[in-house]
């Protein structure tokens, strides 16, 4: 838990929520430093090699699109609540590709809530995140699932 103010608990989430997180612009720099370390695949790392593969171009690994995703999430959100972590993903869908230049607006959509029948301290909010790049295509979602501890009583 964050040691900062705690804006958002279980009980300020509720289903058709949606949370926009901001943007995040991404370099080619980052695209291939992130690749090269972590997915090095010809399309990510090799500007020659991309140009020639069915991308026309150098394109972020889609781990690294999650990861820039992520980053948002914990910066404009649950730095700034009662998360408990994560039990996991139920999926994650790469839509279009993403590139140099490209910048990325991300939203938290609440998809459902339930609080826990065995810890009523907590409850579990069940999310998509959804990356719009600057031409309002969606290039990414990620569906799982937070746990968020209850407001305390006053």
């Amino acid at each position: 838990m964050s040691t900062t103010a705690i804006d958002w608990y279980f009980e300020d989430f509720h289903p058709g929520q949606d949370i926009d997180l901001g943007t995040r612009s991404v370099t080619e720099e980052e695209i291939v430093a992130f690749a090269t370390a972590f997915d090095p695949q010809p399309f990510h790392v090799d500007p020659a090699a991309a140009s020639a593969s069915m991308y026309g171009g150098v394109i972020a690994s889609g781990w690294h699109t999650c990861s820039m995703m992520m980053r948002l999430v914990v910066d404009r959100l649950l730095s700034r609540s009662s998360s408990m972590g994560s039990p996991g993903l139920d999926g994650v869908r790469w839509l279009a590709p993403v590139r140099a230049g490209d910048t990325l607006n991300v939203h938290y959509r609440t998809v459902n809530v339930k609080a826990s029948s065995s810890k009523p301290d907590r409850g579990v909010v069940w999310s998509t995140w959804v990356a719009i790049n600057q031409h309002g295509e969606t290039v990414c979602t990620v569906d799982g699932m937070g746990m968020f501890g209850r407001r305390p009583a006053p």
